[in-house]
Order: C-alpha cells, then structure tokens, then sequence
C-alpha cells in the first residue's frame, strides 16, 4: 500500500512536465484553428501550470484562442511565438514585439510578425511598413473586436 502512495506521489511531482515541446511543421494541428501547422516563420506554443502544450499556427490563433477563455492566460505558465528572424525558434511572447503588415503574411491572415524586441519590429516597419505592438497591446485589440 505504502508503495502505491509512493507511486502516486512521484507521478505527480514528476508526470506534470511544464516543458515546451517542439513544432513538428506538416504534422501538428493548431488548437485553435485546427489547420496543420506548416510555417516555421509563424506557430506559437503555450505551456500552462499544469504541463498542457497547446500548439498554433500563428500568433493571432494564440491570441484568439486565450480570448475564448477556454484557458485563461493566468493558467499560462509559457507563452511562446516564433521569431521571424530565426524561423522555428521561439522567443517569449510576453516581452516579443509584434508587428502587423500585409506585406509579411501569415497563416491566418493577420498579417503579425514576431521579433524578439522593438528595435528589430521597427527596423521590419521600414521595410515593410505596419504598426507595432507589445503582447499586451496586441492581446487588447483583439480582445476589443
């Protein structure tokens, strides 16, 4: 008996990984969109307390799959989008600066790019002009549709 407790006791201190978990690009499904998540330059991840990842095709289905409150973003340990400037890697979206331009499309049609601070947003915004935003900006003007 001692030995189950034992068991039980282990499984939940240790089966609760809050580890991100790589994109696997053709073969994973957004958890919002439920598209196939094929654009290493867009997908975004969230990690929450207890150890769910959730994967998504672009930051905008991240956005709009924490305004359905199906999970909070207080239950988020891990918010993750894809630097466009290093396809396939992720930066932390909390302090990512995103911008918005029709001439870098995305998957969903939003048209946001990640980067991994303003200074890189702004040099993208010469380039291919749009607005900038912060997560919690960006997260508002969705949340305000």
């Amino acid at each position: 008996m001692n030995a189950i407790i034992i068991l039980f006791s282990l499984l939940a201190v240790f089966g609760c990984s809050k580890e991100t978990e790589p994109i696997e690009y053709g073969k994973d499904q957004c958890a919002h969109c439920r598209m196939t998540i094929v654009d290493n330059k867009f997908g975004a991840e969230m990690v929450t307390s207890k150890g769910k990842v959730y994967k998504f095709d672009a930051a905008e289905c991240l956005v709009n799959f924490l305004n359905t409150g199906k999970v909070p973003e207080s239950e988020a340990e891990t918010l993750l989008v894809t630097n466009l400037e290093s396809p396939g890697n992720f930066i932390d979206a909390r302090s990512a600066a995103f911008l918005i331009s029709p001439k870098l499309r995305s998957p969903m049609g939003e048209n946001i790019s990640a980067f991994s601070g303003r200074n890189a947003a702004e040099k993208f915004k010469e380039q291919y002009t749009g607005e900038t935003y912060d997560w919690n900006s960006l997260v508002a003007m969705f949340r305000s549709r």
